[in-house]
C-alpha cells in the first residue's frame, strides 16, 4: 500500500482591513462619537424632544463639538506607528503608502460615521413618542456624516505629518476655535462652507446643498490624502477641483443654501371656536390641547362681537382680522415633549393677545381696571392671588388699587348674560387702542 501524503491546507489571514475595524482604537472612537452626542444632546432634550425640525437642528448643531473630536481621534491614530516605533517596518512592507494609509483610516472614519449614525437613530427613537405632527428631516443626515468621517481622516494626516504628542488635543482645541470663530460671521456668504454652520429651526436645505456640502467636504479631504500618499501626487487635483467647484456653488448661490420649511406657512384650524384656533401644521396634533386649554375663553366670548376671526400661529404679523396665538416655540417653554407645561398661562397669554396693548407706554388707570377685569373673567393669571397678595400688604395706594380692581371684577362677573355680552363686545373694539375714552366703563 503506498501512503500519499496530502499538502497542508492554506493558511488563510485576515484581511489586514477587517483586523483594523475589529480591533483597536477605531471601535473606541466610534463609541467616543455616540457617548458625546448622547450627552451634548441629553442636556438640552426639552428643547427638542417632540419636534422633528428641532431633533435634525440638534443633531446637527453637535457638529460643533464632534467635528474636533473626530479630527483628534484621527490624530490620535495618524501617529500610532511613531508611538510604536514601527515606521520603519511599515516602511518595508509590499503595500503602497496609500493603501496603508487607507488600511487605517478607513476603519476609523466608518466607526465614527457608525457612533454618529447610532446617536442619530436614538434621537429619532426619542422624538417620535412626543412628536405632534410633521415627518423627520434626514436631508442633512448624509452630509454630516461625511463630515465628520472626513474629519477623521483629515485628523489622521496631521497626525502622520505632527510628531507631537500634544497634537491631539491641540488640534480639537483649534477646530473648535475655528468652527466657532466662523459662526460669528452671519453676513458672509464664506459661513456656508462650515459644515456646523447653524440652521434654523424653520429652514430646510436647498436639494442641491448636502451635494453641494459633501463635494466640499469629501473633496478637500480627498486631496489632502492623495498629496500626502499616493505615488503620483499631482492627482490630488482632481478631487481639489472637485472641492473647489462644490463650495463655489454653496458660496454664489443666488438665493443661498437654505429655504424656508414650507410647513412653516401651513396651520391646522379648528373652526367651532370663537375665535378659530389655528396651530402651525408642524405641531398639528398638538391642537386638541391647545383648544381645550382655551376653552374657557372661547366658551366665555361665544357671541362676542367685534372679535378676531382666528388665533393664527405663523411666522409675521398677524393679518387685521387675526391674533397671534400664544408661541409654542422654541420647544421647552410653553410646550415640552409633545404637551402643554402651563395650559393656565397659556390662556391667560392668548387673552393678552386679545387685549393687544402691548405697544402702550403707560395705560389710564380706567383701561387697566377694564383689561384686568376681562382677564379674571377669561382667564386670570396663575400668579393673581399672589400679586394680589402683595398688594393687600403694600402702601394705602396699593390697597385702594386693589380694592378698585376687585369691584371692578365684581361688576362684569355680576352682569347679566346678555349685558355682559354688550359690554365685551363694545370692550373688543377698542383692543389695541390706548385712548381711554373709548374704553367702555366699568
Amino acid at each position: 500500500m503506498t501512503l500519499v501524503e496530502t499538502p497542508p491546507a492554506p493558511v488563510r489571514h485576515a484581511h489586514p482591513l477587517r483586523a483594523e475595524t475589529v480591533r483597536g482604537f477605531a471601535p473606541l472612537a466610534g463609541a467616543a462619537v455616540l457617548l458625546t452626542t448622547a450627552v451634548v444632546l441629553g442636556g438640552s432634550a426639552d428643547r427638542w424632544q417632540g419636534g422633528w425640525a428641532e431633533t435634525r437642528t440638534e443633531l446637527h448643531d453637535a457638529l460643533l463639538v464632534l467635528l474636533p473630536l473626530a479630527a483628534a481621534a484621527g490624530c490620535r491614530q495618524g501617529g500610532r506607528e511613531r508611538r510604536r516605533r514601527t515606521e520603519e517596518l511599515w516602511g518595508t512592507a509590499v503595500r503602497g503608502p496609500l493603501a496603508r494609509f487607507l488600511v487605517s483610516a478607513l476603519p476609523l472614519a466608518l466607526w465614527v460615521a457608525a457612533g454618529y449614525l447610532l446617536a442619530v437613530a436614538g434621537a429619532l427613537l426619542a422624538t417620535w413618542p412626543y412628536a405632534r405632527g410633521d415627518r423627520p428631516y434626514l436631508a442633512l443626515l448624509p452630509a454630516d456624516t461625511v463630515a465628520l468621517a472626513a474629519a477623521a481622516v483629515a485628523g489622521q494626516v496631521v497626525g502622520r505629518l505632527v510628531t507631537w504628542r500634544l497634537a491631539p488635543p491641540l488640534l480639537a482645541t483649534a477646530g473648535f476655535v475655528a468652527l466657532g470663530v466662523s459662526l460669528s460671521a452671519r453676513e458672509s456668504a464664506g459661513r456656508f462652507l462650515n459644515p456646523a454652520f447653524p440652521v434654523a429651526v424653520g429652514e430646510v436645505p436647498a436639494g442641491w446643498q448636502p451635494v453641494a456640502a459633501i463635494g466640499w467636504t469629501a473633496g478637500l479631504v480627498a486631496a489632502a490624502v492623495l498629496a500626502h500618499a499616493a505615488r503620483r501626487r499631482y492627482a490630488a487635483l482632481l478631487p481639489l477641483a472637485a472641492a473647489v467647484a462644490a463650495g463655489a456653488v454653496l458660496v454664489t448661490a443666488g438665493d443661498g443654501p437654505w429655504r424656508t420649511n414650507p410647513a412653516e406657512g401651513r396651520q391646522v384650524c379648528d373652526t367651532s371656536t370663537t375665535p378659530q384656533i389655528c396651530v402651525n401644521a408642524r405641531y398639528g396634533e398638538l391642537l386638541p390641547q391647545v383648544t381645550a386649554a382655551l376653552s374657557r375663553v372661547t366658551d366665555r366670548l361665544d357671541g362676542v362681537r367685534n372679535l378676531p376671526v382666528r388665533f393664527e400661529d405663523r411666522t409675521g404679523e398677524p393679518r387685521a382680522d387675526e391674533v397671534q396665538l400664544p408661541m409654542l416655540t422654541p420647544i421647552g417653554w410653553s410646550m415640552v415633549r409633545g404637551r402643554l407645561t402651563d395650559p393656565e398661562q397659556y390662556a391667560w397669554e392668548a387673552v393678552a393677545a386679545l387685549q393687544r396693548r402691548a405697544d402702550c407706554d403707560a395705560l389710564d388707570p380706567r383701561v387697566g381696571l377694564a383689561d384686568d377685569a376681562v382677564e379674571n373673567y377669561l382667564a386670570p393669571s396663575p400668579a393673581r392671588e399672589q400679586f394680589d397678595a402683595l398688594d393687600a400688604r403694600g402702601d394705602q395706594e396699593e390697597r385702594d388699587d386693589l380694592e378698585r380692581r376687585r369691584a371692578a371684577r365684581a361688576r362684569l362677573l355680576a352682569m347679566g348674560e346678555e349685558e355682559r355680552r354688550e359690554w365685551l363686545s363694545a370692550y373688543f373694539a377698542t383692543t389695541g387702542s390706548c385712548d381711554s375714552t373709548e374704553v367702555p366703563a366699568l
